[in-house]
């Protein structure tokens, strides 16, 4: 099994970071092709970013030539499953909701900390639309920008920390939920903290993944998601096939 795991920024130590924390996170047998878009932002933090990101991951998978089974959409709260789904035969997981999802098999409620507080309302908006909100208690911002998460590691489980214990005090979650892709491996020290259940969406995402590919499972085309209809799209894929 094939799965392709979507960075949304271009910053290439982020896609190094996901592709790793997946493959921690994969089935012997399951190969990770962690992928950088071709433009774009070198963090998602806003509303403009994230629309050009959910293009440029359109983009990158588009023009990819090799074969997958399935494909990972490594931004929390980012725009663009919705595309990948109408244009891919394949399973297509985005991580807020593998996370989403996930938390609620193990809680009542769950909190999701983020990085920046601009960010809250895109999670909040993406949980509303996915029909997950009633089971959010809160999303909270750690403060740190994305590409913060990695300069200062004991900083970032500081911030990070303090906010899921805030969360389960103040907020009765249940369930942590981590709201970054950049957020992966401080599971432990946060479990630690909280004493409740704490979960990575890329780490969900492959897991959910393998399970739809495993039961030949994949999006509906009947309605919603049906491939696009025939049309010369202008300039599209923006990437030039590789020869």
């Amino acid at each position: 099994m094939r799965i392709l795991a979507v960075n949304v920024n271009t910053t290439d130590a982020m896609t190094e970071m996901i592709g790793k924390q997946a493959r921690s996170a994969a089935a012997p047998g399951t190969e990770i092709i962690a992928l950088t878009p071709h433009f774009g932002a070198p963090s998602i933090e806003g509303n403009f970013e994230s629309y050009l990101a959910a293009v440029a991951v359109m983009d990158r998978v588009v023009s990819y030539r090799g074969e997958y089974d399935a494909v990972i959409l490594a931004g929390f709260g980012e725009h663009g499953r919705e595309g990948l789904q109408e244009l891919l035969d394949v399973p297509v997981v985005d991580i807020t909701e593998a996370a989403a999802h996930t938390a609620c098999l193990i809680g009542r409620t769950f909190s999701v900390v983020t990085t920046l507080d601009r960010a809250v309302p895109m999670i909040e908006d993406r949980l509303k639309l996915a029909g997950l909100a009633s089971r959010c208690a809160s999303v909270r911002a750690s403060g740190l920008g994305v590409l913060d998460l990695d300069e200062a590691p004991s900083r970032t489980i500081d911030a990070v920390v303090a906010q899921a214990k805030a969360a389960v005090e103040f907020d009765r979650a249940e369930v942590i939920v981590l709201g970054c892709g950049g957020m992966a491996g401080i599971e432990h020290a946060i479990r630690e903290a909280t004493t409740v259940p704490v979960v990575d969406g890329v780490a969900a995402a492959v897991k959910l993944a393998e399970t739809l590919v495993a039961l030949r499972l994949s999006t509906s085309k009947v309605r919603s998601y049906a491939a696009p209809r025939p049309k010369s799209i202008t300039r599209w894929p923006m990437t030039p096939p590789p020869t």
